[in-house]
């Protein structure tokens, strides 16, 4: 499952540049798919989803820290553990119980975004 952040962030930054897969953005910031991954163009992600990598997407959130579910490996593939909720200083990087992947997705999804590690 991915992780989120949950409203009790305190916006302080922690968990940005720990994100292997730049899913994680500050409230109000666009995103792209292409941010942190080897994904340009035209692509179609692991879901089927077609898009494009270069274009920019809404925030998730406009107030808060969020994390991208569609970027999201909870660190497989690089970690063992979720990097945003180890340095969280409150806890709020929790598990998208809304998002549920197994392992194996997590890293088809992973390898998807960096098929040169």
């Amino acid at each position: 499952m991915a992780i989120i952040i949950t409203d009790e962030c305190i916006n302080c930054g922690a968990c940005e540049p720990e994100c292997p897969n730049t899913a994680i953005y500050e409230g109000a910031d666009d995103w792209r798919y292409k941010d942190g991954t080897s994904l340009e163009g035209a692509v179609v992600l692991t879901n089927g989803t077609e898009v494009d990598a270069d274009e920019a997407q809404e925030p998730v959130s406009d107030e808060i820290y969020y994390i991208v579910p569609d970027k999201c490996t909870e660190c497989k593939g690089f970690h063992d553990e979720p990097q945003c909720a180890a340095v969280c200083p409150v806890d709020c990087c929790v598990p998208d119980e809304d998002i549920v992947e197994t392992e194996e997705e997590l890293l088809a999804k992973q390898r998807f975004m960096h098929p040169e590690g």
